[in-house]
């Protein structure tokens, strides 16, 4: 599954050809989330409030690049990093 960005101790990943809808999954010490980029919502997981506010606050900056990402795991090639949240 590789990483596509890291900020602030949270990673956020993708698995080559993965389930639809179109989502990321964002770990975190011992939690993770699975988030859809289309409505920002969390399909399944959890994380703590700050964690989660932090990723859904960089994840509205990205949503064409994660989607663009994405395709690319769908296609099983190697998807691009997208700048961290500063």
């Amino acid at each position: 599954m590789p990483t596509i960005s890291t900020f602030f101790g949270i990673l956020i990943r993708m698995y080559f050809n993965d389930h639809a809808p179109p989502h990321f999954h964002a770990c975190y010490n011992e939690h993770e989330a699975v988030v859809i980029i289309g409505t920002l919502e969390v399909l399944e997981g959890s994380l703590p409030r700050r964690a989660l506010g932090l990723v859904l606050d960089w994840a509205e900056l990205h949503r064409a690049e994660l989607l663009a990402d994405w395709e690319l795991c769908r296609a099983k090639e190697q998807p691009h990093k997208i700048a961290p949240l500063e």
